[in-house]
């Protein structure tokens, strides 16, 4: 069941499942999106900008960690996404598997008592613990009323 807004208290930390980046969803990201910059579509003009292979997008490493916040064994009554305020520390290649660590930084009632807002610490790691994306997102939770 997930947990209501009533439920929720600043500190609460959970971790998401995992996902591997796979060619597969960078070409259907490039193709959903329309962005077909070289960096993520050919690897030998990434490794002429200094990466050693073509590189996920950021935008699309964002969408999976959302999509993995919503599967996690401790999931929020969420009504919506109200905010993102988020860096991509790291690029995520082909092959990375990435997970989320998110915490409850703080919530507040709202002016409907049937729902109150909760933001959420978010980081992004790969397989080696290496920092990829983090940030904040800001959600709109449904409450026990």
């Amino acid at each position: 069941m997930p947990l209501l807004f009533d439920e929720i208290e600043p500190g609460l930390a959970f971790t998401s499942p995992g996902i591997v980046v796979t060619e597969s969803h960078i070409v259907q990201f490039a193709g959903l999106s329309g962005d077909f910059f070289e960096v993520h579509m050919d690897d030998q003009f990434a490794r002429s900008v200094g990466f050693p292979r073509r590189v996920a997008h950021g935008l699309l490493c964002l969408a999976l960690i959302d999509g993995l916040k919503n599967r996690a064994a401790t999931r929020l009554a969420a009504i919506a996404s109200l905010e993102w305020n988020y860096a991509f520390r790291a690029p995520v290649f082909i092959g990375d598997r990435l997970e989320a660590q998110l915490t409850v930084i703080d919530k507040r009632p709202t002016r409907r008592p049937d729902r109150g807002v909760v933001r959420l610490k978010v980081e992004a790691r790969q397989q080696d613990g290496v920092l990829v994306q983090e940030g904040i997102n800001t959600l709109m939770v449904r409450s026990a009323v």
